[in-house]
């Protein structure tokens, strides 16, 4: 095994709803879901929908340049078409909202159709957005954003959320979040190469990013459910695997949500500090590896024609990984 386990209590109990509970309906909180969710699936991988026109399969570019409607229309039935073969596999999908607002609003509608489906297929929905801003403004985003169809014009489950505001603008996300169930994904440790010009500057004897941390375990550690982990979790990147394993000991009620594995170059060795020693307590994005899969010359055998196998092979391999290199491999023996 590449991972150190963390110390075992002497007596535990699974804290997390067994693979036989739905992880829909047998709870509101937002990370008993998403612990259900991974415990259901055994795999804690986070499927990321960013379409790019040019990357999709030729049969679905058939837009004009400049034709938005067109364009959104074929990012609609591209992530619906790779939400269909990954449903079965994985607990969640992370739609990136800038490439659909890039299309306007075309590509808005197209937005809230993808999570609509992905919601009906079962799949829990991470609005990947950083969103935020001050008083009023923050309170816009956080109710558009979080909570279902009854309660949110985009029915998110869960929502990235940018801390450099301060305290008062992650405020009403935090509320809005607990009073829906929801949840949200705070930028603590980014995975981009110039994420440190910020965070890793040093104030009050510690960087940025720690302050960000603490901040983000004393929500999570006051919203906790009944799995141990709250509604607040961080951003943290694959690429710094050794802050990783330092932000695991910090947050232990913080979800983590793991962006750089696969095209950024992190392997499931380098994740595999941000789980807890049950295997939950992370899950692991990727985006372009997965959902343009065909265009990988480990997969050039499947075709443009078979896109959608390419993605169920990369989605099978990356499992696979996570279980051979990562506490998560306990997930499949509960």
């Amino acid at each position: 095994m590449w991972w150190t386990p963390q110390p075992q209590p002497d007596e535990h109990e699974a804290c997390c709803p067994m693979p036989s509970e739905s992880p829909t309906l047998a709870h509101t909180h937002f990370a008993d879901r998403l612990a259900a969710a991974v415990v259901d699936k055994a795999n804690p991988v986070l499927v990321g929908l960013d379409p790019r026109f040019g990357q999709l399969p030729a049969a679905l570019r058939t837009a004009e340049a400049g034709d938005y409607a067109g364009q959104a229309a074929a990012y609609r039935k591209f992530c619906e078409d790779v939400i269909d073969v990954v449903a079965p596999l994985v607990p969640a999908v992370k739609p990136q909202a800038a490439f659909f607002e890039q299309l306007g609003p075309p590509g808005m509608t197209a937005l809230g159709e993808v999570i609509r489906y992905a919601r009906k297929r079962g799949l829990l929905v991470i609005v990947d957005g950083k969103r935020n801003d001050i008083g009023s403004t923050a309170t816009a985003y956080a109710e558009g954003y979080l909570g279902d169809e009854q309660h949110s014009a985009w029915a998110g489950d869960a929502l990235t959320v940018s801390p450099y505001l301060g305290e008062d603008s992650l405020e009403p996300f935090v509320t809005t979040a607990g009073e829906r169930g929801a949840g949200i994904f705070v930028l603590v440790k980014t995975s981009n190469p110039g994420g440190g010009m910020f965070q890793d500057l040093v104030a009050g004897g510690k960087p940025i990013y720690r302050h960000v941390a603490d901040y983000v375990e004393r929500i999570a550690a006051t919203s906790a459910g009944e799995c141990g982990y709250g509604l607040a979790g961080a951003v943290v990147g694959a690429t710094y695997p050794n802050q990783a394993a330092e932000l695991r000991s910090a947050m232990p009620h913080a979800w983590f949500l793991v962006p750089g594995y696969g095209s950024q170059g992190a392997t499931a060795r380098d994740v595999a500090s941000s789980f807890d020693w049950e295997g939950l307590g992370a899950i692991v994005n990727n985006s372009r590896g997965i959902i343009f899969a065909y265009a990988r010359k480990e997969y050039a055998a499947f075709g443009e024609a078979r896109w959608q196998d390419a993605v169920v092979a990369a989605t099978r391999n990356m499992i696979d990984e996570l279980r051979s290199d990562t506490p998560a491999g306990k997930l499949g023996r509960r």
